[in-house]
């Protein structure tokens, strides 16, 4: 795997990530444990996760194989922001809850410091000064190196980032929005915002829970027990993508599937990895298989045309102020022809 840089900052992980969502709910202690080790084998450095994760056991379970290992050799992120407790406190980005929840992470993971430590969605009761200076503090305690954000909108993303401008605070260096073929709406605000200010960004479901992958033949609401969207309480978030649009994407895949020699999932990994504004895609693996399946679509590139392609294949309909119309009033580069 290539090594990248995180942002305006001096920090360099792989260029994909390991997501550890499955740890303690799909795959074991033993299993996952594989699988990190398989994702280290073939040069991986860049593990994430989150302190609601199976309750906090896909901490641990990170904490007990960390604690082997040589501890600067591993980017660490995890995440704050969802309820850990039936406390009224217990969810939020308060200073309260950021706290405890962070030395409750820290603690399952077994280490003195994480690398990244994201608040995991947007708290509308929290001013975003408390949350900021609070991460802020984190830094200079030493419990996280860096600070980023996910599931934030672009603008909600670019205030905290003015905030911390104008306080002189330690700012967030990345971000992670659901990004894939089919949740493309992303590109509206979020990466121009990422590209404009250097932001990394870590796409999250990279391959929209197995569905780029074609494995649902017969239809995403029929998803057996046992794969991401048969086993998720979320279900209905990915048959809503049950369409004709849904349906070309995949056509696609598999055009470009039989000329490369690819299979569909890495081919829309690929696709992500082509992005320059992208950093590190978060891929994630229920056994050694499909983490081998995730990182074969390294080491190789699609062709301009191929992704055209799927530009176009998963192209989103857009309106004002995203329509060619509003790009073409706001461009001056002509006056350089």
């Amino acid at each position: 795997m290539k090594i990248k840089k995180v942002g305006d900052s001096g920090l360099l992980v792989s260029e994909l990530c390991l997501g550890t969502m499955t740890f303690g709910w799909q795959a074991d202690e033993k299993t996952s444990h594989s699988i990190i080790e398989g994702f280290v084998e073939k040069g991986g450095n860049f593990l994430d996760t989150a302190d609601v994760y199976s309750d906090g056991k896909s901490e641990q379970i990170i904490g007990n194989w960390l604690e082997k290992q040589e501890r600067e050799d591993f980017v660490i992120a995890t995440k704050v922001r969802f309820r850990t407790s039936n406390g009224v406190n217990s969810v939020g980005l308060s200073r309260k809850h950021i706290l405890s929840s962070v030395d409750a992470s820290l603690k399952r993971l077994k280490t003195d410091y994480v690398d990244i430590i994201q608040v995991h969605a947007w708290d509308p009761l929290t001013p975003l000064e408390e949350t900021f200076e609070t991460l802020n503090e984190l830094v200079h305690s030493g419990k996280t190196r860096y600070i980023g954000v996910s599931n934030f909108r672009a603008w909600q993303f670019q205030k905290a980032l003015d905030i911390c401008h104008y306080e002189g605070w330690v700012k967030p260096i990345s971000i992670q929005p659901q990004y894939n073929l089919i949740a493309r709406s992303t590109e509206n605000e979020i990466i121009p915002m990422a590209i404009s200010e250097n932001i990394a960004v870590f796409p999250w479901s990279p391959l929209a829970g197995g569905i780029l992958t074609g494995k649902y033949t017969n239809g995403i609401s029929s998803a057996p027990k046992g794969t991401r969207i048969g086993d998720s309480q979320s279900r209905d978030m990915y048959t809503r993508y049950e369409n004709d649009r849904t349906k070309k994407i995949l056509g696609t895949l598999k055009e470009i599937s039989a000329e490369t020699g690819r299979t569909q999932g890495q081919i829309a990994l690929n696709w992500l990895l082509a992005n320059p504004a992208i950093t590190a895609p978060i891929i994630g693996a229920r056994n050694k298989e499909q983490l081998t399946e995730n990182i074969g679509s390294t080491g190789w590139v699609l062709t301009k045309d191929q992704i055209r392609r799927l530009d176009e294949a998963s192209r989103l309909e857009v309106t004002y102020p995203y329509d060619q119309r509003a790009e073409d009033q706001q461009r001056r580069d002509r006056m350089l022809d």
